[in-house]
């Protein structure tokens, strides 16, 4: 699912893709996006010929950069949408999903956060962990490094798949 999203957004910015450093930019940007992350950036570096310790770090620095943000800002943002007559129903669904997983988070603290940044399944990721691990009033600085290791960890395994299954099949 993930690589067909990841061909659609190198199909849209393939004129990005022809300047210089237009590839690794355009897998900075797939590694800032909410649900693709690192993930997507990853296989979308594969899928573009690039290197893979440039692609690496690019994704990892891409997959965090929001995330402070998330962490500090987030429930400001959603009180305010939910106040909102248009974003009240896309902050109900973010409320929804964030249900659907505290409870994991919640019952092992840090470990529970990094298993769930780095473990790289759908629904998962540093996005989602900074906006469960703000609604539950976690130390921010705490989930930050949790969400770090995460996401490392998340790398590693979308490295071997990314750079050794995809490169191996295509």
């Amino acid at each position: 699912m993930s690589e067909k999203i990841v061909n659609w957004i190198i199909g849209i910015f393939g004129g990005v893709a022809t300047a210089t450093l237009g590839k690794e930019l355009l897998v900075f940007i797939i590694s800032l996006l909410p649900i693709l992350e690192l993930r997507g950036g990853l296989i979308a570096a594969s899928l573009l010929g690039l290197d893979p310790l440039p692609s690496y770090i690019i994704t990892i620095v891409g997959n965090l950069l929001p995330i402070p943000f998330i962490l500090w800002l987030i429930t400001k943002i959603l009180d305010w949408m939910r106040g909102t007559k248009h974003l009240c129903k896309f902050a109900h669904w973010l409320d929804k999903k964030v249900d659907k997983h505290k409870s994991s988070i919640e019952k092992y603290g840090f470990l529970g956060l990094v298993l769930f940044v780095g473990i790289p399944l759908p629904g998962t990721g540093a996005w989602t962990g900074s906006l469960i691990a703000s609604v539950l009033e976690m130390d921010r600085k705490k989930s930050f490094i949790a969400i770090i290791i995460g996401v490392v960890m998340a790398s590693i395994i979308m490295m071997l798949i990314s750079f050794g299954l995809l490169r191996a099949i295509f």
